[in-house]
């Protein structure tokens, strides 16, 4: 998600960014302290729900000191998946008014993106939710105009998207996340509050059609052109998405611009109409300097396109780490030499740390955990030693320790408690702890835990795959092709198994070039268990798939034609569902094998 910024134009910016910050500040040095508060208050409200009374009986956990309560806690509630608090939040779901993860109502259920595990999944959404997405964007904020000050009253040009809410069986409203957030009090609050206001009213946001949603926020951003402080959306994709359907549409934006008008073949919707016309009027020597700065970036094949468009943009604004690394280098070319700023670190189940350093790259972001917002405990991980054949994961695990026993350059799973009902949940998340702020941990997001590519001994996170890719793109590169996006699959159906990378690409590479690409990419996969496999042929040549321009495409459709939000789509970097699998074969235009291992 995107976060808005303070101004510091005036004496309440100032006061209040240093209010904010030096809250902070204290709750980080604290850390260790508040963290054990914040699991009272977490007992203290839903010591008396079924989930825990199952779990701690009749314990009076309102005479104990909070260091003696997580002791108990931790002892008597086990570790918990998704599918372990399910049936609860199913029941909730039927519309079930029992107290089963909160004593609050739970009236509101987040759906998660899907595309890390193929499947939406229920998550409890409460005022909290809310609330501690408006914190943890005023406090990165606050941050981000140390470095980057904007002016009172400018405007942010935003990609948000809402995805369409639907009631449950008992009635309760379900989204995702962030549909939640921008229909929220607390979303109308952050743009009051910062002085910063989104370019694209409410009709935009929530329309559902995010093709005809991305034209407007374009529309209405050069409409506002020299307001604009910064760009943003959720993550970098979306706003790799949106300049690369600019580059298609510039020229209709051009007359709406110059008219005061909105495309009728581009955008029907009556409502999204009505407010981007009550907003626009025409602005001929806006469209005249546009469509000279578009027929230059043409030319140079839109390098620099925000600050030309956008000449008063302090930065670009997302998330940026994990799944979205692969969009950094395109989203450099179109900001040319404004900064990219990585936004927060957190999910669909709860925020987990803020980006205090907004002047680091992405590659180098790490984020400092807030210990208000949720009751944090790290499994310790370590890798598997090369002579062991489990393929079930990658990892060894200790026992949990608390956020004040973190130990600098150890790798953790995250696991939480939260306010909304998640007791002990394992996050899937792996981090490395990068340094200290204060006292709380500053964390570098590693990889999703789960295994994305394995055929038998094999084990290939999304890390080792995005290595690989890149390695494997080196030598596109230098042909002047660009890799677009990619996926993968684990094909176990044909033997031996193997791995299939789809690649979608930019540009015209001879077919030597593709087969190098796939000689590189099978050979840099280091993993034992893979190495072994193909030297001994119980793993099969890797196999280089080229789709068509637009393949991928489809399955964002896919993704928001079932419900997710622009704003949340990650491309899944492995997928094993048989419908994603079938628009990639279909769109596959040519295969190479590799031969290395011969």
């Amino acid at each position: 998600m995107e976060a808005a910024n303070n101004t510091n134009g005036n004496g309440y910016g100032n006061n209040y960014e240093c209010d904010i910050i030096r809250w902070f500040e204290y709750i980080s040095e604290n850390a260790g302290e508040v963290q054990r508060e914040t699991l009272r208050r977490i007992l203290e409200q839903n010591y008396d729900v079924e989930y825990l009374k199952k779990r701690l009986g009749d314990t009076k956990i309102q005479d104990m000191d909070a260091c003696e309560m997580e002791t108990l806690y931790t002892s008597l509630v086990p570790l918990a998946s998704h599918a372990d608090l399910e049936p609860y939040i199913q029941r909730i779901a039927d519309g079930d008014t029992a107290s089963l993860l909160t004593q609050e109502p739970i009236t509101k259920l987040s759906l998660s993106s899907g595309t890390t595990e193929g499947r939406q999944k229920y998550v409890p959404f409460t005022k909290h939710s809310s609330q501690t997405t408006l914190q943890i964007f005023r406090l990165a904020a606050a941050y981000r105009s140390r470095v980057y000050p904007i002016r009172e009253g400018g405007r942010i040009l935003e990609f948000i998207y809402s995805s369409k809410q639907f009631k449950t069986k008992g009635g309760l409203t379900a989204g995702t996340a962030t549909t939640h957030y921008y229909a929220s009090e607390e979303f109308k609050i952050k743009q009051e509050k910062t002085k910063s206001f989104t370019c694209s009213p409410e009709e935009v946001i929530s329309s559902g059609e995010y093709k005809q949603s991305t034209y407007c926020h374009l529309l209405l951003g050069l409409f506002f052109s020299d307001q604009v402080e910064f760009i943003t959306s959720t993550f970098a994709y979306s706003i790799v998405q949106a300049f690369t359907a600019f580059e298609e549409c510039w020229q209709d934006i051009c007359i709406d611009v110059r008219e005061g008008s909105l495309s009728s073949s581009r955008i029907t919707l009556p409502k999204m109409r009505k407010a981007v016309l009550d907003t626009i009027s025409p602005k001929p020597y806006l469209a005249s300097k546009i469509e000279v700065a578009c027929k230059k970036l043409e030319s140079l094949d839109w390098f620099g396109l925000v600050p030309k468009l956008w000449p008063n943009a302090k930065y670009v604004y997302s998330i940026m780490t994990g799944s979205m690394q692969h969009y950094l280098k395109k989203l450099r070319h179109y900001a040319g030499d404004l900064p990219l700023v990585s936004a927060d670190y957190g999910s669909t189940e709860s925020w987990i740390g803020v980006n205090v350093d907004p002047s680091l790259p992405p590659e180098d972001v790490t984020f400092a955990v807030i210990p208000t917002f949720s009751y944090f405990e790290f499994i310790p991980i370590h890798r598997r030693k090369q002579d062991c054949n489990s393929a079930i994961d990658d990892f060894i695990e200790d026992e949990p320790v608390p956020l004040s026993q973190v130990k600098l350059g150890q790798e953790y799973e995250i696991v939480l408690t939260s306010f909304t009902g998640l007791y002990r949940y394992r996050l899937g998340d792996v981090v490395e702890v990068a340094g200290f702020h204060k006292g709380t941990p500053k964390l570098n997001f590693v990889c999703r835990r789960k295994l994305i590519l394995t055929v038998n001994i094999d084990k290939n996170t999304e890390k080792d795959l995005q290595l690989v890719v890149d390695r494997g793109s080196q030598l596109l590169n230098k042909t002047g092709a660009e890799l677009v996006d990619f996926t993968s699959h684990a094909d176990i159906v044909n033997q031996p198994g193997h791995y299939i990378i789809y690649w979608e690409i930019k540009g015209d590479v001879e077919e030597g070039v593709l087969n190098q690409c796939c000689h590189e990419m099978d050979v840099s996969f280091v993993d034992p268990g893979y190495v072994v496999s193909r030297r001994t042929n119980s793993i099969g040549p890797l196999e280089l798939c080229i789709v068509k321009r637009g393949a991928f495409r489809m399955i964002l459709d896919y993704f928001v034609g079932n419900g997710a939000a622009l704003s949340q789509f990650k491309t899944p970097r492995c997928t094993s569902n048989q419908v994603l699998v079938r628009i990639l074969n279909d769109w596959t235009i040519k295969r190479f094998h590799s031969t290395a291992y011969c």
